[in-house]
């Protein structure tokens, strides 16, 4: 196999790994619905309709990123909402380690960095647009 179809493989694998990570905690909200969410958005003082942008970043995104639909997009999508759940839910953990001794965000530092990831190298020519 040539050095850019090993490339290619790898996005797609990236793509793949991550949206279907992601797509299954939105289908969770889809199923259990939004009002936790919703709290946490409203306990920070921000309009509770902004929850609804995890359906966007947990759902829309991740079905982006298996298609290879706009991928950087996709991509900058679950990064954005990796921060605000790091930022609503998460930040008391920032510091801490869990009981086997590794970072307590060690899932959503690999759902950010490999969001980040995506959003840099695309989709490659695996995907619906290659964009």
């Amino acid at each position: 196999m040539n050095q850019a179809a090993l490339h290619d493989a790898a996005r797609l694998l990236l793509r793949i790994a991550l949206g279907l990570l992601v797509l299954l905690h939105g289908i969770a909200k889809l199923r259990g619905g939004m009002a936790g969410i919703e709290g946490m958005v409203v306990a920070q003082g921000l309009p509770g309709f902004l929850a609804y942008g995890v359906l966007v970043g947990e759902v829309l995104a991740p079905l982006m990123l298996i298609a290879g639909f706009h991928a950087r997009i996709g991509g900058a999508l679950v990064a954005v909402n990796m921060l605000f759940a790091i930022a609503l839910a998460h930040t008391g953990e920032l510091g801490r380690l869990n009981a086997s001794g590794g970072w307590a965000l060690e899932l959503q530092g690999m759902f950010l960095a490999t969001a980040v990831a995506i959003a840099l190298l695309g989709p490659g020519r695996y995907g619906i647009n290659q964009r």
